[in-house]
């Protein structure tokens, strides 16, 4: 029996099946769980085709968590497939371009707060949107990157990411009486669409070479994907308003 067997799990930000998001999908479903997938507008048709390279075939429902419309339907929507949700994982994150790269100074506010609304915001609104689903408690997992130092060229995304983490604290603290967990993993630097799409994502990866304790693998989402699996489950029951490390040891050792 898998450590996920009969939970319902709401997965976003399958996109391809590179990302760690595709491989928690299709771990979760080798665990025992049912597995929905959520995706937007002209990209859900690339979300259904990846659907299909899982070991089952797992619904897509419509969910832009910027639209208010979409997130009040979002219970509807998924209950359409399953009864209840046992866990949410939040895989949602994006900066344009002027907020990346080393353009810190010269970025403006239209832009930042794209990046903080779905980067950030959007864990806050997805949870909420889910949570008349929830019986009895939950699990809701995010990805991060570890927001507590300035990453070359990681600007704009990595306050967002600083937002991402403290809005995980805050959830965990209304959401614990309905026994409702809330944690993050901070995964390293994997060579994902969304991450080559980052100017200069090259020299994060030099920094992982050099500094990684562990030997570190860019083209492997399966050990981040491992740990969000098990936040899912009961295993770590009493776990709330956690940062998970998967970063080959590298936010504990210094430069």
């Amino acid at each position: 029996m898998g450590i996920l067997q009969g939970k319902n799990i709401l997965v976003t930000g399958v996109l391809n099946d590179s990302s760690i998001a595709f491989h928690v999908a299709r771990l979760a479903q080798e665990e025992g769980a049912t597995v929905v997938l959520s995706s937007y507008g002209r990209v859900r048709r690339i979300t259904e085709r990846i659907a299909n390279r899982l070991p089952q075939t797992a619904p897509v429902i419509e969910l832009d968590v910027t639209n208010d419309e979409d997130l009040a339907a979002l219970a509807e929507r998924a209950g359409a497939y399953v009864p209840t949700l046992d866990g949410v994982v939040h895989s949602i994150a994006f900066a344009p371009e002027a907020a990346l790269g080393g353009n810190f100074l010269n970025t403006t506010w239209p832009d930042v707060a794209t990046a903080v609304q779905v980067s950030a915001f959007s864990l806050k609104s997805l949870t909420m949107a889910a949570r008349p689903m929830f019986s009895g408690g939950a699990s809701v997992v995010g990805l991060d990157f570890d927001a507590t130092v300035a990453w070359p060229k990681y600007d704009w995304m990595g306050v967002a990411k600083a937002a991402l983490e403290s809005t995980t604290r805050y959830l965990a603290r209304d959401l614990g009486p309905e026994n409702v967990r809330v944690n993050l993993v901070a995964a390293g630097p994997l060579s994902t669409i969304a991450a080559r799409s980052i100017p200069g994502f090259e020299l994060l990866g030099n920094l992982w070479d050099q500094r990684s304790a562990l030997e570190w693998d860019f083209n492997d989402p399966v050990p981040a994907a491992k740990a969000v699996c098990v936040l899912l489950s009961d295993w770590l029951p009493k776990t709330t308003g956690e940062i998970i490390h998967v970063d080959g040891g590298v936010h504990a050792i210094g430069g």
